[in-house]
């Protein structure tokens, strides 16, 4: 049996629908709308500005797609929709209260104060398993709960939660994303009360929690016509944090090989089957995410291509201004300042990608020159030299991460599988590859797209509903063969 299902992928800087054409031996993904994510600046109370993202242009773009989908095949099985984790939409009566608040807003340092006033650090860690982000969402929640927000709600649903709220009528949160908000307890799988009470929040804001591969229901009958052709089609609960559909896209092997999901962040880690929640791993800031079928993501953050695609938007920005810098390379092409970064031959800054610094939006050049000033660094002083200094940066990261992991875990590790948009930057894969001194596998590309794709296909019937995530992972492999990157023999 063979058919195709769509695939909602909301990333952090853009959005796209896909169709999944999916059977026994077969795996194609067609790419149906791609469209920008771009957060919108709002003054609030006092003239402060805040970030938030805008979910309604969002919901309109998506449902382009998908109505685009269904005139493309008119037998899809399935809808699925992923996102970025940690942000949701506050609902009163199941009318949403206010835009949801962009992760990079800064709003939620009051809720991370408050939150560990009531909860120290480590015992923070030894409940939730998860690793110290100041954007994770029980600050968010904490922070609205100090600025009265939450009195207005009766429901908080995270992104992907709450377009299929939009899609169905049905609330639910699905488990892989409720595992990123800190709240959620690795041992029981449920809700942790003493998280729950720090934060001000009560279990009963939150909708049910379901597994990915659950059917949600049809298409409200307000959407059935524009999207489905009249028909009803199944929303299906998927991996919804993307990087828990990332993860299923990864041609995984054998139990020696990690991955690193590369785009807006960079997440480097392992799949294993039990929470690992030590000392250690909480100095080093690695986290317990649910995954698919039960599986734990063992990873840790770290900022990705977010610091060269902050610099870029930089340098497109003085490049139309009066003060355009006079290198003879573009921002815009990025092609370009790749190839030329490539050619760098002298030594160029290493600096710690995950600072926090690096987190906001702003002057991302500035601040990697700052860094270096604090480090007694010499800072890059051309465009290709900041992009090398960036790529040489995350591959250092990448390298300290995965010898970190191997620890942590005891697993020996000798492949990185790079999958999303950084497996299609060579030099970010090379650099990879000589740093860690491991092979080095990138690809797909568009292995989100592939984990949302294959956990519908499986639900739908389309392969085996009994198929391990091995198996799913084998088609991967027949459909996309990764490239592979083999590290310099000095760096062995």
């Amino acid at each position: 049996m063979s058919g195709s299902v769509a695939a909602v992928d909301l990333g952090a800087t853009s959005g796209r629908v896909i169709l999944g054409h999916v059977g026994p031996n077969e795996l194609r993904l067609q790419h149906v709308a791609r469209f920008a994510n771009r957060p919108v600046t709002v003054p609030e109370q006092g003239g402060a500005a805040a970030l938030h993202w805008d979910i309604l242009g969002l919901w309109s773009a998506l449902g382009d797609g998908l109505a685009a989908a269904a005139r493309l095949d008119h037998a899809i099985s399935s809808i699925g929709v992923d996102s970025w984790a940690v942000d949701y939409g506050l609902l009163r009566d199941g009318r949403l209260v206010g835009l949801p608040y962009h992760y990079r807003d800064s709003r939620s340092t009051a809720g991370l104060d408050a939150v560990h006033a009531a909860l120290p650090a480590d015992e923070l860690y030894r409940l939730s398993g998860l690793a110290h982000l100041p954007f994770n969402t029980l600050f968010q929640l904490a922070a609205d709960r100090a600025a009265g927000t939450l009195d207005f709600a009766d429901r908080a649903l995270l992104v992907p939660d709450l377009i299929g709220r939009w899609l169905t009528g049905v609330d639910v949160t699905e488990r892989t994303n409720a595992s990123t908000t800190g709240m959620l307890s690795p041992v029981t799988g449920g809700w942790e009360p003493s998280i729950l009470t720090a934060v001000g929040a009560s279990a009963d804001l939150f909708a049910p929690l379901v597994e990915p591969g659950t059917a949600l229901g049809g298409l409200l009958p307000s959407l059935a016509s524009s999207l489905g052709g009249g028909r009803g089609i199944p929303v299906t609960a998927v991996g919804s944090h993307d990087t828990a559909s990332a993860v299923v896209g990864v041609p995984i092997a054998d139990e020696h090989a990690a991955y690193i999901s590369s785009g807006t962040w960079s997440l480097v880690g392992l799949e294993v089957e039990r929470p690992i929640i030590t000392d250690a791993g909480r100095a080093a800031n690695f986290t317990n995410e649910g995954g698919v079928d039960g599986r734990v993501r063992f990873l840790k953050n770290i900022s990705g291509l977010w610091l060269l695609s902050e610099s870029m938007r930089v340098w497109d920005a003085e490049a139309t201004s009066s003060r355009a810098s006079t290198d003879s390379t573009r921002a815009s092409d990025l092609a370009s300042l790749l190839a030329a970064a490539a050619d760098v031959t002298g030594p160029v800054a290493v600096f710690d990608a995950s600072d926090e610094r690096f987190t906001p939006p702003g002057d991302m050049p500035g601040r990697i020159t700052a860094w270096c000033d604090e480090h007694g660094v010499p800072a890059p002083q051309t465009r290709p030299d900041f992009v090398r200094s960036i790529l040489e940066s995350l591959a250092a990261a990448y390298a300290r991460t995965l010898d970190e992991a191997e620890t942590l875990s005891g697993r020996t590790i000798t492949t990185v599988h790079v999958v999303g948009g950084g497996s299609q930057n060579e030099l970010l894969c090379r650099l990879t590859a000589d740093r860690t001194g491991r092979i080095v596998l990138a690809g797909p590309v568009e292995a989100t797209a592939i984990g949302n794709v294959l956990v519908q296909a499986r639900a739908a019937g389309l392969v085996p509903t009994s198929s391990s995530l091995e198996s799913l992972r084998a088609l991967v492999r027949q459909a996309y063969p990764p490239v592979r990157y083999e590290p310099a023999a000095a760096s062995v």
